[in-house]
């Protein structure tokens, strides 16, 4: 007996759930394990063989996958090496609902040290799947593929379309992603669910502001150091000006649950040839994370003032600035509430309990399709709290029945996002 056989006594959530739970052992988590088992680190950025291994694994499960292939020269001038966004597109009913997209990335960074397995071997232990990108954000291909498996399956009395969005670019901003497809024209969603990694709704989350500070002084022998211009002393001042900066930060708190105040990092740094030479030349590069209750400009003309005033206070030595990265941050708005409504209705439903909404110190791709007219919360297989799923560390982990319930939750909000209004 099939599942359309039994389900006229039952709800459709109760049908998507079962055909969820049918298939979650033996069909969704080895999904996951393969698509964890194909590296796509992100740098190099080498990540259109790992879509095209998808996009078979989907075909597999009986989706139509649009392949686009992003341009060369726009995917080199972002720092990538290739890359290939998929598109699966499925309509319900008569297509006179809403548009829905979910978008999952499938760029990941690099494993890194101090693995327990091979973090491309997708090992099961204790209910938890081991793997770069289980968590963030290869467990969303396989929830939201087989949440809207299950609706192709059993869910008749829907109306609407829900398209899947696996994109490659997300670990390095997001441009050859989701912004490339929005720009082609490829998508014009109403409503974007983006990769998650809690139990919580996502309705807001940081910007980013990367700068690169770059400092030119004058070489010298170093027995006479005074006849030239030392750059790195000019750095050492503008990064002494910058840690005073951040402190302060501390104090600005952001008035969104979930996010506390901006941070700011100087991540690299670089200068000179010799210890026996006046560094001519000396580089930084800075991140300060943006509060969706700041202003991009007045947030970087701030950063501007403190580096400029610091590095002049070294006589002979020019310092430059110039933007390496802007992220807008996600602010939440009115057009997220159908979304934050169906996604807490079905996880009281799945959990038992009615999930918060919530912001987080991350960017994501979400703001691309927010900061577009589409809106767009976070919500996907995860814990409680992403660190506990050692996102971007060694021995990153989805938990199995969190994935399983994630899934029931997402298929469940589309029910309700597809479900013409009661009269």
């Amino acid at each position: 007996m099939s599942e359309n056989d039994f389900c006229y006594e039952k709800t459709a959530t109760d049908c998507v759930d079962s055909v969820i739970d049918r298939n979650f052992d033996h069909s969704q988590v080895p999904f996951l394990q393969k698509l964890v088992g194909v590296p796509s680190d992100n740098p190099p950025g080498d990540c259109a063989p790992h879509a095209v291994f998808s996009a078979g694994l989907l075909e597999e499960l009986g989706f139509k996958v649009e392949r686009h292939t992003v341009p060369q020269d726009f995917v080199e001038r972002h720092g990538m090496k290739s890359a290939t966004n998929l598109i699966i597109r499925e309509r319900f009913g008569d297509g006179s609902g809403p548009v829905v997209a979910l978008n999952a990335h499938g760029d990941v960074v690099p494993p890194g040290e101090g693995w327990i397995h091979n973090p491309y071997a997708g090992v099961i232990e204790d209910g938890r799947l081991y793997g770069r990108g289980a968590a963030v954000s290869k467990s969303d291909f396989a929830t939201y593929a087989f949440a809207l498996r299950a609706l192709k399956e059993v869910c008749a009395d829907v109306s609407g379309t829900i398209e899947l969005h696996l994109t490659y670019d997300e670990e390095i901003g997001g441009h050859v992603g989701p912004d490339w497809l929005l720009a082609e024209g490829l998508s014009r969603p109403d409503y974007v669910v983006s990769a998650g990694f809690t139990y919580d709704v996502m309705i807001a989350h940081n910007g980013s502001l990367q700068l690169d500070v770059a400092f030119t002084g004058r070489a010298a022998h170093s027995a006479w150091p005074e006849t030239g211009a030392d750059a790195i002393e000019a750095a050492c001042r503008v990064m002494s000006a910058l840690y005073a900066y951040r402190d302060k930060l501390s104090g600005h708190h952001s008035s969104i649950e979930g996010i506390d105040a901006p941070t700011l990092v100087i991540g690299t740094i670089e200068g000179g040839v010799a210890a026996n030479v006046v560094p001519a030349q000396a580089r930084l590069r800075l991140e300060r994370r943006i509060l969706p209750d700041e202003q991009a400009d007045n947030v970087e003309a701030e950063l501007r003032r403190v580096i400029t005033r610091a590095g002049s206070e070294v006589a002979g030595v020019e310092c430059t600035v110039s933007q390496h990265l802007l992220a807008l941050p996600l602010v939440p708005n009115e057009g997220q509430a159908p979304l934050i409504h169906a996604l807490q209705d079905a996880a009281e439903a799945v959990f038992g309990e009615r999930i918060n909404e919530k912001g987080m110190p991350l960017f994501t791709d979400a703001r691309i399709y927010s900061n577009a007219g589409c809106p767009t919360v976070l919500y996907g297989a995860g814990p409680r709290r992403l660190q506990d799923a050692n996102g971007h560390r060694a021995n990153e982990h989805v938990v199995l029945e969190d994935m399983r319930r994630a899934t029931k939750v997402v298929a469940g909000a589309l029910v309700r996002l597809l479900s013409p209004p009661v009269a």
